[in-house]
């Protein structure tokens, strides 16, 4: 994940533990911070209520960027055969 794939506002996903945060892989934050000239990234962590319950600095190595569309505009449905 190289840092000019990662945008503002980008939702993410955590990739290593963070104990000390109370924060584990898999816990899903938004970009809302810009760090170091984009070397690393305020994500705030929100309940589904959205209240933050954490915001922390990480660097791209410990997110991914979630994708919620598909990664070709013009995806051809594949057949599935059991």
């Amino acid at each position: 994940m190289t840092k000019s794939t990662i945008k503002l506002l980008d939702v993410v996903a955590l990739t290593v533990d963070l104990p000390e945060y109370n924060l584990y892989p898999g816990q899903v934050g938004t970009v809302v911070e810009l760090l170091a000239g984009g070397a690393a990234f305020e994500v705030e962590f929100s309940d589904r209520s959205g209240r933050t319950y954490e915001s922390v600095g990480l660097r791209p190595e410990q997110i991914m960027v979630l994708h919620f569309e598909p990664a070709s505009p013009d995806p051809v449905p594949e057949m599935v055969s059991v």
